[in-house]
């Protein structure tokens, strides 16, 4: 059953004991003077673990903006953002680069692999970084639950879109991150294959306990989410749990 709310960002609630991300009066400026533009605008949100949420609203809604502060790619202008405990403004560069390997991954629409390197090597690579060595079991889980273990000696350009996104999926899982954030992960996919891609992080956090933030436009991406929230004018305007693609469509025409 859908559950709508709308209230004010202070109040959104962690419904689970543990919070995998968080912010609190976050503020992301660009510019200054005249020209400034507020992106966002006083982000009070919490991000549960072993839950999948969706972001969304219109165009300049400061979505993008929200997952690249969550994910420590842009440094906030206000407020704050823990990635568990951690906080992450303070953090030097080296830190936040070393954050970003060790306890997060990420998955993108143009799926960004490396054509000259198998899809193995694609997936071992945060893995390779770190200088350590991936747990065979959870490789196994892994490579399983995306059905590639026929296509590791493959690179990029033999492997079709899906395939690819699915690389994808594994690499930024390998890990075993805290959270993976995905940005638009079915935006260059069919239905077929995006659809398979959300399967997979709906089943992520399921049964692999994964926690996954995802920014979408398409509503019913957004409906494999347990959860969505949804932005406009750089602020929280809603939320909404067990969603289907009607009740977000719905949210997004109000947002």
């Amino acid at each position: 059953m859908t559950t709508s709310t709308q209230l004010p960002c202070t109040q959104l609630p962690c419904t689970q004991p543990h919070c995998a991300v968080a912010t609190t009066d976050l503020v992301k400026v660009y510019g200054s003077g005249d020209t400034a533009v507020r992106a966002l605008d006083g982000v009070t949100a919490t991000f549960a673990t072993a839950q999948f949420t969706a972001i969304m609203g219109p165009s300049g809604s400061g979505k993008s903006t929200l997952m690249h502060c969550l994910a420590g790619l842009e440094e906030a202008t206000a407020g704050s953002v823990r990635i568990g405990d951690t906080e992450l403004s303070g953090l030097s560069d080296k830190q936040l680069t070393l954050l970003r390997r060790q306890r997060v991954g990420f998955v993108f629409q143009s799926f960004n692999l490396l054509p000259t390197l198998t899809a193995a090597q694609n997936i071992r690579l945060p893995l390779d970084l770190a200088g350590t060595r991936p747990d065979q079991d959870w490789w196994d889980k892994v490579i399983g639950s995306l059905s590639l273990t026929g296509r590791l000696s493959h690179r990029p350009p033999e492997l079709s879109g899906g395939q690819q996104q699915r690389v994808a999926c594994a690499r930024a899982l390998i890990s075993r991150p805290d959270v993976v954030f995905a940005d638009e992960p079915t935006g260059n996919l069919d239905s077929r294959s995006g659809g398979e891609v959300l399967d997979f992080l709906r089943t992520s956090v399921r049964e692999l306990g994964q926690t996954v933030i995802m920014v979408t436009h398409d509503p019913v991406a957004a409906s494999y989410a347990g959860r969505v929230i949804f932005l406009a004018d750089g602020q929280l305007h809603s939320e909404l749990t067990s969603p289907t693609p009607q009740s977000v469509l719905d949210h997004l025409r109000q947002a």
